[in-house]
């Protein structure tokens, strides 16, 4: 049985993150309240009771301090660790019931395909970080309510060291400011990404493939606290999908707009993003151009593919007949962007599992390109550098059956006092590079500026 304790409700989750996080492993799946007006749950937990780590072909749990290497690929793993802990009760009005909770870079997808290894690794933050947290504070927005909750297995001391730091609050403690220490640079120079997305335009009219997704990074070098920086994106960029995720090998700040893949209750819903504009100025010229991307058939058609390509995965793992397009086209309008969001569903069959959703899916479609290995390996030949965290998936798997996730979008890493950015976009057959180009700029801007802000030299 679920254990479940009521908390003061607040509107901003903030303060109880930061009375957990230095208990270990802290995770905030973030809904972006009280600012965005699309999220509903925010769900807290650290101390995990154990970790699985996969970084560059090692498989590693770690359990109150020591690891293990383990064997098979890294989902066979996550099965076979949840399959040891009961699944309780569901509760239908909590979407986690204790499980794992962590993120999934891209570059996972080299465990599950053949692809060719021609991009620099220059970041060493590992492809996988899964924990398993037994307890979790969960913050329902929609009904104004706060509780922690707690597995089963989570041990009573244990819990009652949390509620207490949560119904008593230490002081708190001051971190040091965060401060670029320079503005970011673009790692990919204005040439070199004419002559790729050149490149890519051959493979298109060459029939190998008819979109690809292409990235540029930024980096630059940070002092003081990434846990301060979030705080600042979260109010320059409040997204339903956002994430803090800190642990010894660095810190995830993501400010993602787009669900990757949910399930509730056996139901499936995932939510490609194809097709963005900038926000107006003013009322007037904001929704000239919401109107435009709305009726663009350039987006669209991109849109299309990947909703398809999306459809084709969905149903190596739902029940025949299943997969359906409830939501096609809509606009939803964030705070620099608007962008075109379609609506995927299923239903999961008999035989099938969350994980095996997870798997069979990853990544996701709309951040490869279609058909989605020949993008993959597009990608990996054009892309000066790996992407890491960025374009992966943060979320949670809940031992009740119910999974959601995000795609790794709008997302920052900080690692060994080097922070990286990256921003990308869909290009098809009727792309034009300057516009692409710009676009990227678009998308990342509002979070480039803010921590730019901090540089002592704010021409640097």
């Amino acid at each position: 049985m679920i254990s479940r304790t009521a908390l003061d409700y607040r509107e901003d989750s903030s303060p109880l993150f930061e009375a957990i996080r230095d208990l270990g492993s802290p995770v905030w799946l973030d809904s972006g309240r009280p600012l965005s007006p699309y999220g509903r749950f925010d769900i807290i937990a650290a101390a995990p009771d154990f970790l699985v780590r996969f970084n560059r072909g090692d498989l590693q749990l770690i359990r109150n301090g020591a690891s293990e290497t383990l064997p098979g690929s890294p989902f066979d793993a996550l099965r076979q660790l949840l399959a040891r802990h009961p699944s309780p009760e569901s509760q239908d009005d909590l979407p986690f019931c204790g499980g794992l909770i962590g993120h999934l870079g891209y570059d996972l997808g080299r465990a599950l395909e053949q692809l060719p290894a021609l991009a620099g690794d220059d970041i060493a933050f590992p492809e996988m970080r899964m924990g398993f947290y037994s307890w979790a504070i969960i913050v329902d927005h929609h009904q104004a309510r706060a509780e922690l909750i707690a597995h089963p297995s989570c041990e009573a001391q244990q819990l009652q060291a949390v509620l207490q730091r949560l119904q008593c609050p230490a002081k708190a403690t001051t971190t040091p400011e965060f401060k670029l220490r320079a503005g970011f640079n673009n790692d990919l120079p204005p040439e070199q990404y004419n002559q790729a997305l050149a490149r890519i335009d051959d493979y298109i009219k060459d029939g190998d493939c008819y979109q690809v997704n292409f990235t540029q990074r930024f980096s630059s070098t940070f002092d003081g606290d990434p846990w301060r920086a979030y705080q600042m994106l979260r109010r320059a960029a409040p997204t339903p999908y956002s994430a803090y995720l800190e642990s010894d090998d660095g810190a995830v700040l993501s400010l993602s707009p787009e669900q990757f893949l949910c399930t509730d209750q056996r139901q499936v819903t995932t939510k490609p993003i194809k097709g963005t504009r900038p926000r107006g100025d003013n009322k007037e010229t904001d929704a000239q151009l919401k109107q435009a991307l709305r009726e663009s058939h350039k987006d669209r058609a991109e849109n299309l593919m990947i909703v398809d390509l999306m459809r084709n995965d969905l149903s190596k793992v739902c029940a025949l007949g299943s997969v359906k397009v409830p939501r096609l086209f809509a606009v939803e309008s964030y705070a620099n962007v608007h962008h075109l969001v379609t609506t995927v569903t299923g239903t999961l069959a008999q035989e099938q599992q969350p994980l095996d959703l997870l798997e069979h899916c990853f990544p996701g479609g709309s951040i490869t390109g279609a058909p989605k290995i020949r993008a993959m390996e597009i990608i990996d030949e054009l892309e000066p550098q790996r992407r890491n965290i960025y374009c992966g998936s943060i979320g949670y798997i809940s031992l009740c059956g119910r999974m959601d996730t995000s795609i790794s979008i709008r997302t920052l890493l900080c690692e060994q006092h080097r922070i990286f950015c990256w921003a990308g976009g869909g290009i098809v057959a009727d792309s034009i590079t300057e516009q692409e180009y710009e676009e990227t700029y678009n998308k990342v801007n509002n979070l480039l500026k803010t921590l730019e802000a901090t540089c002592d030299d704010r021409d640097a």
